[in-house]
């Protein structure tokens, strides 16, 4: 008896796993239906029924994750008490799984909307954010009380139809075997199906699937809707664990310090220490000394909108004025420090980049100031140094970081006595204004500036301002599924736009002294297509506007992210000699490649930091819109002894670098090194000595990537110049190194 009625509640165990996997399928099918315009219009039915397929191997874990649940609290104890009924609690324990799914099903439109993936990264860090202000605004700005009644109403269906489930009868044990028989068969069917289970149908770990290898799509967002929201959470787990071990990051030795060091561009001093090698020393000013120095950190102030194709949304025409002045630098080879505006803080008030530590939430930052931190230096040079923000001080200890880490003042909307706009704090108006009444008073100060109207709840009265969202609203019919909300957001950056750069020229013809950088804390949550490029998704402007600057003050092919402002503005105004201490080269130094946690840039391409995919800078003229027509043109023109000389060259040096890099592969794997990517071999090879010039090799990378994806002339020239006057005897070297290794 008791034998039976453990295989009638494994069947009952069995009903709530089927039953769960079925309503993880659903809304991973109906996420990707609604979802469909993020889908790249190249992608084949046959990917999408991948994707699907692998979402349902994956979900096999996630389901019968839920459902052992029911088999440990309800069949297993029944099993050995036999007078006990659990059936109820087996059928709230499957609601439950069902009340979890549907709020994470909410949850994931507009997380995917913002950072376009499942629940990642970002999550761990939303943790430590101020929890009132993070609710106000998923009430205000995502439907929060809709979305939640919604996940109610979906827990109510489940629970109905898993209870009519249970209630189906189930088989009886077959009469034909004997008990002795029946049980072991159960007692071994177990294990090997938990198994099954556990690696998404296999039975080995190698032919397993798991988040890590889940994306084996060339769609991203395909890639992202495999995850269901179970495992979502589960990547989530992972990240939080890590960065939890050592502080956020992983220890090495000094060995492995020196060469990573090397590959950056530095040299590791072990007898004087990381500071010693740190350490830089000015070449001299290029600029007057200014007495105000302004680092405008705009929030979501992303490059897109100043690009030609989105010239009609006129939502960068302020900036993109002050760049027509001769008095400006501008790059669009920039990138922010990460995703959140947290991080783009702290890497200018710390000088370090994101490697996950929550600098904010470090006991170290507020026991010792960092040897890169921006207000030392900058007081080195006779500044006092202030932090102005729209929002209030408490948000993320902001206040508390940057005053530890010795900035002078910090001034936030309370601070001086301005409205609020809504629970992030005023409006970028009212905060240049009170900055602009305290310039009179000052002396020698620089300022970090950090706004805050560009960002959700989007309530400022753009009408009073003399933006037309209306007008926006139908310049963006046809472009966008959701073309109402994507003009809100571009008034907004039309809004926070004309507020920067009006405080800019009235600051500039009452302080004609003063310098300028203008950029963006991050640019993700507001893209202009359901599939933007990683460029639109990911890069802020570098703008470089005052006394002295001009179009050549830096190089044309300068390349930044955060972390060189603070070092590129001390080489522009320090004194020969001057000693600073900073991670990142300076931007006059002509650097060829940013990079932050996710992405890295060049001047040519940008590209994600975990695989090799790239894509050509939007906005090059040269890449971009006469693409089409120099492919036309190059296919109708005759061919002459020089251009098959060229294309000849080019196409040998693709030959030349994929033997290469797969000969440094077969070497490393020879001598016991594994790696799967150029670029993982070249980082190898590097360590290895069997390549020199890790960052040239890098280039060569890029160039190839560019050979491949271009039809430009120009382009063409280029790498024909430097294949010919670089490449080759790099190639040469690499191919002398390995004959005299082996």
């Amino acid at each position: 008896m008791r034998l039976e009625r453990f295989f009638a509640n494994l069947q009952k165990d069995l009903k709530v796993f089927l039953f769960l996997l079925f309503v993880i399928c659903f809304y991973r099918a109906y996420f990707m239906a609604y979802m469909s315009e993020a889908i790249a219009p190249n992608t084949s039915m046959r990917e999408v029924l991948l994707a699907l397929w692998l979402g349902f191997r994956i979900s096999l874990k996630s389901a019968g994750a839920i459902a052992l649940l029911g088999f440990v609290f309800c069949s297993l104890p029944e099993l050995v008490l036999p007078k006990l009924r659990l059936s109820c609690l087996r059928l709230w324990l499957g609601t439950a799984g069902s009340a979890l799914l549907a709020v994470l099903f909410q949850a994931r439109f507009p997380y995917y909307e913002v950072f376009h993936a499942t629940f990642g990264r970002e999550v761990v860090q939303g943790m430590h954010e101020d929890t009132q202000t993070i609710f106000s605004m998923l009430v205000e700005s995502y439907a929060l009380p809709m979305r939640f009644l919604a996940a109610v109403v979906l827990t109510t269906i489940s629970y109905f139809l898993l209870r009519r489930l249970l209630r189906t009868e189930t088989m009886p044990l077959p009469k034909r075997l004997s008990r002795w028989v029946a049980g072991v068969g159960l007692f071994l069917f177990i294990p090997i199906f938990f198994i099954f289970i556990r690696f998404g149908g296999s039975f080995n770990y190698e032919h397993s699937i798991n988040w890590e290898n889940a994306s084996v799509i060339k769609d991203p967002f395909l890639n992202e809707c495999i995850l269901d929201d179970i495992q979502a959470m589960y990547r989530v787990r992972d990240f939080y664990l890590n960065m939890q071990k050592d502080g956020g990051v992983s220890f090495i030795d000094v060995s492995r310090a020196e060469e990573y060091m090397g590959f950056l561009g530095g040299n590791m001093n072990r007898r004087e220490g990381l500071e010693a090698s740190l350490t830089r020393t000015a070449r001299g000013a290029r600029l007057p000394k200014p007495k105000h120095i302004f680092i405008i950190l705009g929030e979501t102030y992303a490059q897109w909108p100043m690009l030609p194709e989105y010239a009609d949304l006129h939502g960068a025409d302020g900036i993109k004025s002050l760049i027509a002045e001769d008095r400006a630098f501008y790059t669009q080879s920039f990138m922010p420090n990460g995703t959140f505006t947290l991080v783009a803080i702290t890497g200018l008030v710390t000088g370090l980049s994101d490697v996950g530590m929550d600098l904010n939430y470090q006991p170290k930052s507020y026991r010792e100031v960092y040897i890169t931190s921006m207000a030392p230096q900058f007081q080195r040079l006779g500044y006092r140094v202030e932090f102005w923000y729209g929002g209030y001080p408490e948000w993320d200890s902001i206040k508390k970081l940057s005053l530890a880490q010795e900035f002078d003042a910090f001034y936030g909307a309370p601070d001086y006595n301005a409205p609020q706009q809504n629970v992030w704090g005023t409006t970028d108006g009212h905060l240049f204004e009170a900055l602009y009444d305290h310039l009179a008073e000052e002396e020698p100060t620089v300022h970090l500036i950090m706004t805050i109207s560009n960002h959700p709840p989007y309530d400022i009265d753009l009408a009073a301002e003399g933006i037309d969202t209306a007008e926006l609203e139908s310049v963006l019919q046809g472009r966008t599924e959701h073309p109402k909300q994507l003009a809100l957001e571009v008034g907004h950056y039309r809004y926070m736009d004309k507020m920067v750069t009006d405080f800019v020229r009235r600051t500039m013809a009452a302080y004609p002294d003063s310098i300028f950088v203008i950029t963006g804390d991050h640019s993700i949550r507001m893209d202009p297509t359901a599939q933007p490029t990683l460029f639109e998704h990911e890069s802020v402007p570098f703008v470089l506007y005052g006394n002295g600057v001009t179009k050549d003050i830096l190089p044309k092919d300068a390349v930044g992210g955060h972390t060189a402002i603070v070092p590129t503005l001390i080489e522009l105004i320090a004194p020969e000699g001057f000693s600073y201490t900073s991670i990142a080269r300076s931007m006059t130094e002509g650097t060829k490649y940013a990079f932050n946690s996710d992405c890295w840039i060049g001047r040519e391409a940008m590209g994600n930091i975990d695989d090799d995919r790239m894509e050509l800078l939007t906005g090059i003229a040269s890449l971009q819109g006469s693409l089409a027509a120099e492919r036309e043109a190059a296919l109708r023109k005759e061919p002459d002894v020089d251009d098959l000389y060229l294309d000849a060259t080019i196409q040998r040096f693709e030959f030349c670098f994929e033997l290469a890099w797969k000969l440094m592969k077969a070497v490393l794997s020879y001598e016991g090194i594994e790696v799967s990517s150029p670029r993982a071999s070249i980082r190898e090879g590097w360590k290895q000595g069997l390549v020199q010039e890790a960052e040239a090799w890098l280039d060569m990378l890029e160039k190839r990537k560019l050979s491949a994806h271009t039809y430009n002339e120009q382009t063409a020239q280029m790498i024909y110049v430097v294949v010919k006057g670089k490449y080759f005897a790099m190639l040469a070297t690499f191919d002398e190194n390995v004959a005299a290794r082996l």
